[in-house]
């Protein structure tokens, strides 16, 4: 393994690539097995459509706070600090809580039964993904650990 690939996989690269068939497929699945159409008048499906831009603005809130320290990586970069302010005070991983609940709307949005499947996928997905960059965190801050009893890991208020 030549030094670049093995610095992308020191890193845990690896997971950032495994949520791209993950993603494509919350994406995917509900417009292949779904309704095949909006009905705005369709209560379930207004409410998928708001969960699915309730899931964005959380997860662009996570990316903003992040600002400089936002990595695709699960390592934190050098020179970044914990943070535990704005979006981060109610959910550690405010990204992946977006893409999950995101993932959760778009398939009632289309009205998708498979749809609502991958979206437990996803979940499991980024709650393993999560736990593992959370053995990083608790190993770079040592007030990581008092925070993650405080703040829930990907939906606010609920997990």
């Amino acid at each position: 393994m030549d030094a670049e690939n093995s610095a992308f996989a020191a890193r845990g690269g690896g997971g950032g690539l495994a949520q791209l068939p993950v993603m494509l497929g919350a994406l995917v699945a509900p417009l292949v097995w779904g309704a095949g159409s909006f009905d705005g008048a369709n209560a379930i499906q207004l409410a998928g459509a708001a969960l699915t831009a309730l899931g964005f603005l959380l997860a662009i809130a996570g990316l903003v706070s992040l600002g400089s320290a936002l990595t695709p990586f699960p390592r934190p970069l050098a020179n970044a600090r914990l943070r535990q302010s704005g979006v981060y005070r109610w959910v550690r991983h405010p990204i992946y809580g977006g893409l999950v609940l995101a993932s959760l709307g778009w398939s009632l949005s289309w009205l998708s039964l498979p749809g609502l499947l991958f979206s437990v996928v996803v979940l499991l997905f980024f709650d393993r993904k999560s736990a593992f960059e959370e053995r990083l965190l608790r190993a770079r801050f040592p007030e990581y650990t008092g925070y993650a009893l405080r703040v829930r890991k990907l939906l606010p208020w609920i997990y």
